[in-house]
């Protein structure tokens, strides 16, 4: 399926790259939400399926959206999405994740203060389980002692730095891992936004909650500790 582009009517400042497979459902809401929470805030929203097919993309109807294609995985798909991006910001968002209230204008004042270039926000999970929103705290008082923040915390980064970086890293796993800590050690700062994102609990509530952070908490110490990114994601996937 040849990409499809929309132009947005005017310049963007925030570009939302979303990356997807098989998601055949949620797409349109997801995009309804964002422009909603935009209001007055020019964004574009581009949208990258990993599927050669493009069988989630296809769902889409609404219009004004950047549809593309990209070799599946997650830094892929996001790379290809920011290659093709307007805006001044590029934030990458899960599909499954909402943004709070006035989140744009959020990432806009925080790139524009200069004295970050990318961040992030706390994260709640769409569950009323008091161990599920315990974890949701475990892990934004993580992100923050650690500053290294994960991707469902919607990562946002000035759109020059990101190239600057040189994008994420061409890995199958933990990509938003590996860009948080070569941010680190430029000394350079991450800021995180005390308005959470809400995603979805599903993995938590299917898996279980012990065993679920259990195993997310070995692949990311293990991968500190030189394990790769390939041998970690075949782990994952046996283990999810």
């Amino acid at each position: 399926m040849s990409p499809e582009r929309r132009t947005p009517e005017a310049r963007p400042k925030v570009s939302v790259v979303i990356p997807v497979l098989n998601e055949a459902h949620g797409l349109d809401p997801l995009v309804d939400h964002l422009r909603q929470t935009a209001r007055d805030v020019p964004i574009e929203i581009l949208i990258v399926d990993g599927s050669a097919d493009g069988g989630s993309i296809r769902t889409v109807t609404r219009g004004g959206v950047t549809l593309l294609v990209a070799p599946a995985g997650r830094a892929r798909q996001m790379n290809a999405g920011a290659s093709k991006a307007a805006g001044e910001a590029l934030l990458f968002l899960h599909a499954d994740t909402r943004l709070p209230p006035g989140a744009f204008r959020l990432i806009g004042d925080t790139l524009s203060e200069g004295r970050c270039a990318a961040g992030a926000f706390d994260l709640r999970y769409d569950s009323a389980r008091p161990s599920i929103r315990f974890i949701a705290r475990v892990a934004c008082l993580r992100s923050r002692l650690t500053r290294i923040p994960y991707g469902d915390q919607a990562y946002f980064f000035r759109r020059d730095y990101f190239e600057a970086l040189g994008g994420f890293a061409d890995i199958p796993f933990l990509e938003d891992v590996e860009i948080m800590r070569r941010i680190k050690r430029r000394g350079e700062r991450i800021s995180i936004l005390p308005a959470p994102v809400v995603t979805s609990a599903r993995r938590q509530e299917q898996e279980g909650i012990v065993a679920c952070t259990a195993r997310n908490g070995a692949v990311v110490a293990l991968y500190l500790m030189g394990v790769s990114p390939g041998r970690l994601a075949r782990f994952y996937r046996r283990h999810g």
